[in-house]
């Protein structure tokens, strides 16, 4: 069956392929800012389960919504959040920070089972290491462009993996889509991951 992809991601939509699982690409727009009695460490579940509500209401009332997926990802170093960077400046002071340090990447993954009118939400910690590096380093970085609308300024999965001495969780959730968290939902609600 189908999944609704909740998310214009490429990564997302390159683990679902890489799992074999169909999905149709519906990306929610949402406000994504963050209520003050929010944890930061909850943010991304949170926002994953209001982008599920935006892509439910958003779906012709005729058609029979089967499955609904989202997932949002956040940096988080010093009990902050760091987004997509603005600009090639502000890319520049996130890997200044990063680098030498350890931060948290957060996922939250959130599956909307339409049969049942249930959903559910989990989150995956992560902890990324960056090396030190110098400023050199960094301005062949920014060079790369890979910063651009990239969590915190940097992809785990492409250059970025040069500055990265150690992770500690899973690199599908370091890139957005937690393998084992998603096949877990689905195995729960019954979907047919893994029939032939």
């Amino acid at each position: 069956e189908p999944i609704i992809l909740a998310s214009a991601s490429p990564r997302r939509q390159q683990i679902l392929k890489s799992l074999g699982i169909p999905f149709i690409v519906h990306p929610a727009d949402i406000d994504e800012t963050i209520p003050k009695d929010i944890r930061v460490d909850d943010a991304p579940e949170y926002l994953a389960a209001k982008k599920i509500d935006a892509a439910v209401r958003s779906l012709s009332q005729d058609s029979e919504i089967g499955w609904v997926l989202a997932a949002d990802t956040a940096i988080v170093y010093k009990n902050r959040i760091y987004g997509k960077p603005k600009d090639i400046d502000e890319a520049r002071s996130f890997l200044t920070l990063f680098q030498g340090n350890t931060h948290k990447v957060i996922t939250g993954i959130a599956l909307y089972n339409g049969f049942l009118h249930y959903m559910s939400s989990r989150t995956s910690v992560n902890k990324v290491t960056f090396a030190p590096m110098s400023d050199e380093e960094i301005e062949w970085y920014l060079s790369t462009s890979e910063w651009h609308g990239a969590a915190g300024g940097y992809r785990i999965q492409e250059n970025g993996s040069c500055f990265i001495s150690k992770i500690e969780g899973t690199e599908s959730s370091v890139v957005g889509l937690p393998i084992y968290e998603l096949c877990d939902m689905l195995r729960e609600q019954n979907y047919k991951l893994f029939e032939r």
